[in-house]
């Protein structure tokens, strides 16, 4: 499986990130996190999921 890591962050009233904003409804937007991207060979899949950032 292949994982691309990349972080998500607020740029005036938008979200930067290829991450359209549906997507992001169950995220707690006062909290950073980073998006994983992960590509499944088998099925040929992606997934995405959100790590919340530590400090």
């Amino acid at each position: 499986m292949t994982v691309l890591k990349r972080k998500l962050y607020k740029r005036g009233s938008s979200y930067e990130t290829t991450i359209p904003m549906p997507l992001l409804f169950a995220v707690d937007k006062a909290r950073k996190y980073y998006v994983l991207f992960k590509y499944e060979k088998e099925g040929n899949r992606w997934y995405l999921e959100f790590e919340e950032r530590r400090k």
